[in-house]
């Protein structure tokens, strides 16, 4: 280890600050360690998040001594650089540091260390028990890696198995959409070698679900194993939806495509070919299929492409319609996307076995015949919970949704008596709203399912002894997502339904250029949501005004306040 002075007294960030120092190199090549002064103790860990590599100086310091990502919400220990938010799954790293009798901070680290995006990944403490039945979570994605991270992290020490339908290890599904990566080596999230040595999973990738026995505690799989569970975590995701029109049905012509797998972007990309050549159209104009036709365009895949939408501006149901509208107007200016909004699809014509044409009515009622060698449907999800109705005897009646009914620890409601061990999290579960008479919430998103299925491991490592207590872990955490629209979209709510009323909007800046700051106001007063674009750290800081019951109110907002201007008490 090398002992570096890493910053002078006078240098120093004041209580409630960070501040990154170089510690080896200059420049383009300068490796850093941030110092975080949290209630006038100065901590130090590595600079990026563990996620994409953001600069954590440029995030938030909150009232208990967490440093939180300003691109994704990334959540770790100021102290300890521990992790204790998705959608990060390594630690930061931590160094001790030495005050001298000047004030200066001295710390001892290696420069090989701070290279690239440094973190600490989470092991599995100690040799796993060979008694009992261990933790089975059936699914691949977020919410059971997350899960498995947290249990492990907690000190569980149980047998886990993490059954999954997908051939590949988790994976980083965010970037199927958002960047239109069609290699799985790409994208590991977790390699099934690490799963194995590191983290003692038994990975069955692969591999279906055809049986469940919640009173035998007991799942039978493809393979035909029968796999006993001490604890059961639903994690399944959702299937995209295709639409019951001509030409729309899986496998009737060759160049129309769901974007849910790798396969299905590996797919996309072939049918698109290399040479810029085709004419894309994309059917569905929220966040998978906007993701989708930027990629598209702003990567050069197709010679046009061209947006069908129902909603009079895409997005508007999430972001409202001037955020909406902004946004679509920014993609028709920079990438030259058409749309056609509050369109009906009638079909997709084709020609030996390939699509020529989407067939629509326009916003006027007028048949439009869109030219279309690719087709790409990114018109909604549902949740993948078939198996269930067909395979487990005794279940709760899913909603009308398919999705599944848990409390606020994300166990399932209405399970046989005597039944109290299965829980679901991510796409399939439908959680208590935060405000406890909002009824039901789902959020079909990656930092949700990876907070869900955080709590959940740390329920497991708790309650079979091995946690630092005995207490269930209630999922509290607000809820947060992001998105690629050109620029970087961030966005926190309140836990809550998103109320209908989006006209009850506060608008700071300019969507068409991608820096603006929305508030998305309730009847009663309150702020139900943020979003923004190029305004970091507002949406990170307004996490933690939600998590602390500090957020401002809609009235605040509209007379100017800055939600920044609030302390989140990491000062004093």
């Amino acid at each position: 280890m090398t002992r570096v002075k890493l910053a002078s007294s006078k240098d120093l960030p004041k209580p409630g600050q960070k501040k990154a120092f170089t510690a080896f190199g200059s420049g383009d090549d300068a490796l850093q360690i941030l110092l975080s002064n949290f209630k006038g103790k100065i901590h130090a860990t590595s600079a990026k998040c563990t996620h994409y590599g953001a600069p954590l100086e440029n995030g938030v310091l909150t009232g208990d001594g967490c440093l939180i990502c300003p691109w994704h919400g990334a959540r770790f220990q100021a102290a300890t650089g521990d992790l204790e938010d998705s959608p990060a799954l390594d630690n930061l790293l931590s160094f001790p540091t030495e005050i001298d009798e000047n004030g200066d901070v001295y710390v001892e680290a290696e420069e090989e260390q701070l290279k690239g995006k440094p973190g600490r990944p989470v092991e599995c403490k100690g040799q796993v028990k060979q008694e009992g039945k261990g933790l089975v979570i059936i699914g691949g994605g977020s919410a059971a890696i997350n899960a498995v991270e947290s249990a492990r992290k907690e000190g569980y020490l149980g047998k886990i198995t993490l059954i999954s339908s997908e051939k590949d290890a988790p994976l980083d599904r965010t970037k199927l959409s958002k960047g239109l990566v069609g290699d799985a080596n790409a994208l590991i999230w977790r390699s099934a070698a690490h799963l194995k040595n590191v983290l003692k999973v038994d990975l069955r990738t692969g591999t279906e679900v055809t049986g469940l026995s919640l009173k035998e505690n007991k799942v039978q799989t493809s393979s035909g194993d029968s796999i006993e569970y001490d604890n059961l975590l639903l994690a399944t995701g959702s299937i995209a939806k295709r639409l019951p029109l001509p030409g729309a049905k899986e496998g009737e012509l060759k160049g129309v495509h769901v974007i849910r797998e790798v396969g299905d972007v590996a797919e996309a990309l072939a049918s698109l070919g290399d040479k810029g050549d085709k004419d894309a159209v994309v059917i569905g104009s929220s966040f998978i299929g906007f993701e989708i036709s930027i990629a598209m365009a702003g990567q050069k895949k197709a010679k046009s492409v061209t947006v069908v939408g129902m909603d009079k501006v895409p997005l508007a149901k999430i972001l409202g319609e001037e955020v909406g509208l902004g946004l679509q107007q920014a993609q028709s200016k920079n990438n030259g996307i058409q749309f056609y909004q509050e369109a009906s699809v009638e079909g997709i014509e084709g020609k030996d076995g390939t699509p020529t044409a989407v067939k629509i009515k326009d916003n006027n009622g007028k048949a439009v015949s869109i030219k279309a060698d690719v087709v790409i449907l990114g018109v909604g999800a549902r949740p993948a919970t078939d198996f269930l109705s067909k395979s487990a005897q005794g279940f709760p009646q899913l909603q009308k949704d398919g999705s599944i009914e848990v409390d606020s620890t994300l166990k399932v409601v209405g399970l046989p008596s005597g039944v109290d061990n299965v829980y679901a999290a991510g796409d399939i579960a439908s959680w208590p709203a935060f405000d406890g008479k909002s009824g039901l919430n789902r959020i079909e998103h990656w930092n949700v399912a990876g907070n869900q299925g955080r709590a959940v491991g740390a329920t497991v490592a708790r309650l079979s002894g091995s946690g630092k207590n005995n207490s269930p872990q209630p999922y509290t955490r607000p809820p947060v997502f992001w998105s690629a629209l050109g620029g970087q979209l961030r966005y926190v709510s309140d836990g809550n339904p998103a109320p209908p009323e989006l006209d009850l909007t506060y608008l700071d800046g300019n969507p068409s250029e991608g820096k603006f700051l929305a508030f998305y106001g309730r009847k009663d007063g309150s702020v139900a949501a943020v979003s923004s674009m190029g305004r970091d750290p507002v949406v990170a800081h307004c996490i933690e005004l939600y998590a602390n019951g500090k957020m401002l109110s809609f009235e605040d907002v509209k007379s100017g306040k800055d939600p920044l201007s609030i302390s989140l008490g990491a000062d004093k």
